[in-house]
């Protein structure tokens, strides 16, 4: 089938409104030259559930963003076939006001297994999972790698859009970050991590803060804004499939960061990774179950004990997560228990469970953090 006939029968039939429709259809002009690229179709159902509420004014209200959404479901080369190991493929999606990445956005895909009739899921912006739907099945719920060739490529429906990646505080605001969220904004480093190129940041949760709240709450902004720095990396996105063991990385504050991996748990210095690979505009979070001490760079992970003792020495813990007050609250729920590389997620176990993103999928949400970026 003509590439353009193809795409235009995915991306429009669902739309209404002319100026959509316009949008689109510059949109698979744009394309029509591409060759050699992967093109993940929203459903019919999945364009039905992101134009309900109302939300088609959002998506008429700027050409730029609809464009960009779409040019996410781009992948730059033809893929057949998935691993069951975690893969971060490029997209269309290019540098720009809604994309921080040098070479272009990623998505993660991830196969459960490597028979043909494997489940194969992606993961955007918020840990939103779209799983590919086998041609001719009505069935959301299960996917294949069996994809439709056409002169560019191939391309697959997918039975939800994928979510364009938003900046790192809010990104940390939906996955109930807050006091790493308030931890940066007190440091007054909250707008500056936004605007950086090609980031990986370590996170920690609420409870890692809480663990030692009463000694770092009090700190001066000095020692602050130097131990937030310490959980960020400048130049380099470290997505999980290249955090191998005795990787180190450099942070904002020109201290190494050690990687442990063992039996696909991954640590930094002593905190372990307890949600990989969450997808920013600008590069990557991995959210961690410990604060790392920039005066501690020597901390090592004991791959073997249930918890690790904390960074900090001789630390108290806060009667509650410190930095929240004043934080915005999620509006989205967001399951972020469940690895997407570990080696039980990548083999589909029974154990495995993908995190998904609760709740439909409306324009806001697909647009929202490229708004924000816009915004800044």
């Amino acid at each position: 089938m003509h590439f353009k006939a193809l795409a235009l029968a995915s991306f429009v039939s669902a739309a209404a409104g002319q100026s959509l429709t316009e949008a689109l259809e510059n949109f698979q002009e744009q394309l029509a030259g591409m060759t050699d690229i992967t093109l993940l179709a929203p459903s019919d159902a999945a364009f039905a559930g992101t134009l309900a509420n109302d939300s088609l004014t959002e998506l008429t209200a700027n050409e730029a963003m609809i464009t960009s959404l779409f040019s996410y479901h781009v992948l730059n080369g033809t893929y057949s076939n998935f691993s069951i190991m975690p893969e971060f493929i490029v997209t269309a999606l290019m540098q720009g006001p809604y994309s921080n990445v040098t070479g272009g956005q990623v998505v993660e895909v991830i196969a459960s297994s490597n028979s043909t009739n494997a489940t194969v899921s992606f993961f955007s912006g918020l840990l939103q999972e779209s799983m590919i739907i086998p041609p001719g099945s009505t069935n959301s719920s299960s996917g294949s790698g069996n994809g439709t060739t056409f002169d560019g490529g191939i391309i697959y429906v997918i039975d939800q859009f994928l979510v364009v990646p938003e900046n790192i505080t809010n990104t940390a605001v939906q996955l109930n970050l807050r006091s790493a969220v308030g931890a940066l904004g007190a440091a007054d480093l909250d707008t500056s991590v936004n605007g950086l190129t090609d980031v990986t940041c370590f996170i920690p949760d609420n409870e890692a803060f809480q663990a030692v709240g009463a000694t770092i709450a009090t700190s001066s902004d000095a020692d602050l804004a130097r131990i937030m720095q310490y959980h960020i990396v400048n130049g380099t996105v470290g997505y999980s499939s290249t955090l191998t063991n005795g990787t180190t990385l450099t942070t904002l504050n020109g201290i190494d960061v050690t990687i442990t991996e063992l039996d696909g748990n991954i640590f930094v210095n002593s905190a372990r990774v307890i949600t990989p690979n969450v997808l920013v505009a600008n590069g990557v979070i991995h959210v961690i179950d410990g604060v790392l001490n920039p005066g501690n760079m020597t901390a090592s992970a004991d791959p073997t004990a249930t918890s690790q003792e904390p960074a900090f020495s001789g630390a108290s813990a806060a009667t509650d997560a410190p930095f929240t007050s004043g934080v915005t609250s999620a509006t989205t729920s967001v399951n972020t228990e469940a690895p997407t590389s570990i080696a039980s997620a990548a083999a589909g176990t029974s154990e495995a469970k993908a995190p998904v993103q609760t709740g439909a999928i409306g324009a806001a949400a697909l647009f929202g953090g490229a708004a924000i970026m816009m915004n800044m």
